[in-house]
């Protein structure tokens, strides 16, 4: 089973994840500080709804057999993956490194031409990595 997870930033500073997907009556939802503390309990509402499904003697998938597919926000992305530098980011980007820096806080978002140079970006980087040998 695919369950696809989008990943905000709130106005309050807590980041949330959401899905569409659900298993029986149960939707799948997570909130924390920090995009890994989110994660950490949208797994834990996967694991719950598994659980319920169990007890009222419905099929429920394995969890091992359960992937998710992570959408971010500009400021969710950074907060996961802090180990880019944004400074370096924006310039293999193309992007201003001031505007970079207020969509990675939230405080501005990109428009279309935009996020396309970010994702863009991000998929030049992974490709890259995946090349890599060490």
């Amino acid at each position: 089973m695919k369950i696809v997870a989008i990943i905000e930033k709130g106005s309050d500073g807590f980041y949330s994840i959401h899905s569409d997907d659900h298993l029986g009556n149960s939707f799948f939802g997570g909130f924390g500080h920090s995009v890994s503390e989110a994660k950490e309990d949208f797994r834990t509402s996967i694991a719950e709804a598994v659980q319920e499904q169990i007890l009222d003697g419905r099929p429920a998938p394995d969890m091992s057999e359960m992937e998710v597919e992570y959408h971010y926000d500009i400021p969710s992305f950074f907060n996961f993956f802090d180990y880019f530098n944004v400074s370096k980011f924006a310039e293999y980007a193309g992007i201003n490194e001031s505007k970079m820096r207020a969509y990675k806080s939230g405080a501005s978002y990109p428009g279309e031409k935009t996020m396309g140079k970010i994702s863009k970006a991000v998929k030049s980087i992974t490709a890259e990595l995946l090349a890599a040998v060490l």
